[in-house]
């Protein structure tokens, strides 16, 4: 996929497939919304959450189930989708159903994975991993790029710090820009507090709209964020995860940001 990077764009989608009913309903609601912004829309929704906290937690359908239910959202709502991988020999499968693979943070300096994901020729978004400088991702985009892939998102999500709660560097922001690539905010994970609830991550949803409104006014080209029908039920991130309900009212005020600054 090509993103102009003088239009906001929006990945949204709950943190892990559930239902494919449920991922339908999501991926119906948003791009409703996105159609009435005029916001280019992405439906995103893991297969499989390899990096639980806890063992016990919920991972999701797998891969040859997730891919189905991905496809569908494709087809049925007329919308791209991303969805992230934790193997290199996940990615060519998977790039035969999705328009963006994902590399999650905490994998972001795998090579093996950088790869494998580049090599697929599919849009390859790279989380900032939360231990990692902004400039370190110039190293990622090498990776990626050495495969003969240019097309490449970085997705910043808060790094780590020492009060056990992640903090967002905006100059970070500024300096991942000066790489040449569309940059994304993650609302949602940069609210979380890693294991702050013990074997589940807590976290401090009520700051992702301000989160959000700072990102766009320093300038980011796209803004991610998971949300759900019914949050506190959520099966994975349930601490941060968005009310599928506001995320009209949040875009809207995102929108207006982005206008004022362009």
């Amino acid at each position: 996929m090509n993103f102009t990077r003088s239009q906001l764009f929006v990945i949204a989608g709950p943190c892990v497939i559930e239902s494919a009913e449920m991922c339908l309903q999501i991926a119906t609601h948003v791009k409703a919304v996105c159609d009435r912004l005029g916001l280019v829309y992405v439906f995103k929704a893991s297969f499989d959450k390899a990096n639980r906290s806890s063992n016990s937690s919920f991972r999701g359908p797998g891969m040859v189930e997730g891919l189905k239910i991905l496809g569908r959202v494709k087809s049925e709502i007329g919308v791209p989708v991303l969805t992230d991988i934790h193997e290199p020999d996940q990615a060519a499968p998977a790039a035969e159903v999705v328009d963006i693979l994902q590399v999650p943070a905490f994998l972001a300096r795998q090579t093996d994975l950088l790869h494998a994901c580049g090599g697929t020729g599919r849009t390859v978004n790279i989380k900032k991993g939360q231990f990692m400088s902004p400039q370190e991702m110039q190293l990622a985009i090498d990776k990626v790029e050495s495969t003969g892939n240019k097309n490449i998102l970085l997705t910043e999500r808060g790094t780590f710090f020492g009060y056990n709660r992640l903090v967002n560097d905006f100059t970070g922001l500024a300096v991942m820009k000066t790489m040449g690539k569309p940059v994304v905010f993650d609302i949602t994970h940069s609210t979380q507090q890693p294991a702050g609830m013990g074997g589940t991550s807590g976290g401090n949803p009520q700051y992702g709209p301000l989160l959000a409104k700072a990102a766009v006014a320093a300038g980011v080209d796209g803004l991610f964020l998971e949300c759900h029908p019914d949050p506190k039920n959520a099966k994975s991130d349930a601490a941060t995860v968005m009310d599928m309900a506001g995320v009209e009212d949040l875009l809207v005020v995102c929108k207006r940001v982005a206008g004022a600054i362009m």
